[in-house]
């Protein structure tokens, strides 16, 4: 049996054109909605499948605002059994001071006899892409960690984890407990079925303050990568186009030579 904790991030959707708070601290997210990243998706969906295969749990656990309480219900939504949310300010909370926070949360159950086996978080969150908490966790828990992880698999008292290294795969062993780093890519997320909805809306989710005193991100400012400039080739008007026209299709492999 196999108890799973899924770290979660309320982040704004970043389809369309990201914009910036007049700071340049944040994504303003006052014309887009909100979303889990992509990673938090793929460590929902491994946290339920462990949970399901090892006859465990899977709890998920967000660190912000109550509206995080949303993104809570989706995860439970999506197999998670219970669901945490430690009310902060993000705006104060940097990598350092979240870690801190579901730590604190970790031990004060691990003193009630509450033990999580694992803990999966995202590799990195969509909005501010710190890459930092997975190790920080890690470090404060005294757990073994793996960034950058594709799929999971519990082996006995280990965690088998796999990751895109280059052309290749990265394997990691790792004993349990441990903390682990989730990317996107390795599993598909499933739909929330009917049953899953209907037990979200029922679920009651546990909120309490965060328990630290935060430091601050230490962020400067965010910074947007310049769009790439789109490139048109005029081939020629006319007939007289049709030769190039197929020297191009050539070139891209649409017709064989």
């Amino acid at each position: 049996m196999t108890n799973v904790l899924v770290c979660i991030k309320r982040v704004p959707e970043t389809s369309s054109e990201v914009r910036l708070t007049d700071d340049s601290m944040d994504i303003d997210a006052g014309y887009v909605g909100y979303t889990l990243s992509s990673h938090d998706e793929c460590a929902i969906e491994l946290a339920s499948q462990i949970a399901e295969e090892t006859k465990g749990t899977a709890t998920a656990l967000s660190v912000g605002s109550p509206d995080a309480a949303e993104q809570l219900r989706g995860a439970v939504a999506l197999g998670c059994r219970g669901a945490i949310l430690l009310e902060a300010e993000l705006g104060q909370f940097g990598p350092v001071d979240i870690a801190a926070a579901i730590a604190a949360e970790v031990a004060r159950r691990s003193d009630d006899g509450e033990e999580f086996d694992l803990i999966l978080v995202g590799n990195d969150a969509a909005d501010t892409g710190d890459f930092q908490v997975g190790v920080r966790l890690a470090y404060l828990l005294g757990r073994p960690v793996a960034m950058g992880i594709s799929t999971v698999e519990i082996d006995g008292d280990r965690v088998m984890a796999r990751g895109v290294a280059g052309a290749g795969t990265e394997i990691y062993s790792l004993p349990l407990p441990a903390v682990v780093a989730i990317q996107e890519g390795g599993v598909d997320p499933r739909y929330p079925s009917i049953p899953g909805r209907m037990r979200a809306k029922r679920m009651k989710i546990e909120q309490r303050p965060a328990d630290v005193t935060p430091s601050g991100s230490g962020r400067v400012r965010l910074r947007r990568s310049a769009p790439k400039p789109s490139e048109v080739q005029i081939l020629g008007e006319g007939p007289d186009a049709a030769a190039a026209l197929v020297d191009v299709m050539y070139e891209i492999g649409v017709v064989p030579r």
